[in-house]
């Protein structure tokens, strides 16, 4: 009765599901070790965020480059504010109000400059009525201490736009896009100041990229279903088509054979019934 499965038509079918079961659960088990990474991640962050809030600060030259485990440490860099090239970073939420970051560069000791966000106000960056309340930096020699950030590109989270900006403003908090707005080097990090004066508002560090339950981790997570069901759908199709053969198999055995479907001409037809020559 199995016969039909030593057919070249069933070598390809069983070929085809004996390769697809095994990947389609290897990419599902992949998409879900992705998840669980992620959410290790995600668990890690907080942790390292509680710990990082009450360690001391540590200098900026121990913690260059940035990197996911250094990213959101307190950092403590000297030097001298930047006044005259003070930046405003527009199309920032905090607490579900729309502002704006203030940001400063510190000239540091080793003659690059470190992008501080001092606060944060509400408002439009390019109203007058809402700029107005800045307060300036201090000036001569300082000492400031933030939470460690990597540079931003156009598609990370909170970034509003990132081009198309009048003079006084920059979109993406990076050492690209400050390179060709002030006349010296930039660290490719940033640093978010723990103490703001008033009416700046301290930005809390982000977490940072590809770490925590973001929308990547719950792509990974559909995806695991999507590979698993996949998994179902080769073998519920390989079932049909072999309970097919069976029945078709079976009902030879009874010299039932399959219903031509009308119209179709043979030896069997039914002659047709035709009306008389002249018949109205």
């Amino acid at each position: 009765m199995y016969r039909f499965l030593l057919t070249p038509r069933w070598w390809v079918i069983n070929a085809f599901a004996v390769l697809a079961i095994p990947f389609c659960l290897f990419m599902g088990t992949w998409q879900l070790g992705r998840f669980e990474t992620r959410v290790d991640s995600h668990r890690e962050q907080q942790n390292h965020a509680d710990e990082a809030r009450t360690a001391p600060a540590v200098p900026l030259k121990d913690l260059l480059p940035v990197t996911t485990e250094t990213s959101g440490r307190k950092a403590r860099v000297t030097g001298h504010y930047d006044a005259g090239r003070q930046l405003l970073v527009p199309d920032r939420e905090l607490d579900g109000r729309n502002g704006f970051y203030v940001l400063t560069p510190l000239r540091t000791d080793d003659g690059k400059a470190l992008p501080v966000v001092r606060g944060w106000l509400p408002g439009d960056a390019g109203a007058k009525a809402d700029t107005t309340g800045i307060p300036a930096p201090p000036t001569g020699r300082v000492t400031v201490d933030g939470a460690l950030q990597s540079s931003e590109s156009p598609t990370s989270k909170g970034v509003g736009v990132s081009g198309g900006l009048p003079a006084g403003q920059v979109g993406v908090i990076s050492a690209a896009s400050l390179v060709n707005l002030v006349p010296y080097g930039v660290h490719d990090a940033w640093i978010t100041a723990t103490d703001a004066p008033r009416p700046l508002t301290v930005v809390p560090p982000a977490a940072p990229p590809n770490s925590g339950l973001d929308l990547k981790a719950f792509q990974n997570l559909g995806y695991t279903g999507e590979w698993f069901i996949f998994v179902g759908f080769v073998l519920f199709m390989w079932f049909r088509l072999f309970r097919r053969e069976v029945e078709a198999f079976r009902d030879a055995e009874l010299g039932i054979t399959p219903d031509p479907g009308p119209g179709t001409d043979g030896p069997d037809a039914a002659p047709q019934k035709r009306s008389p020559a002249g018949a109205a």
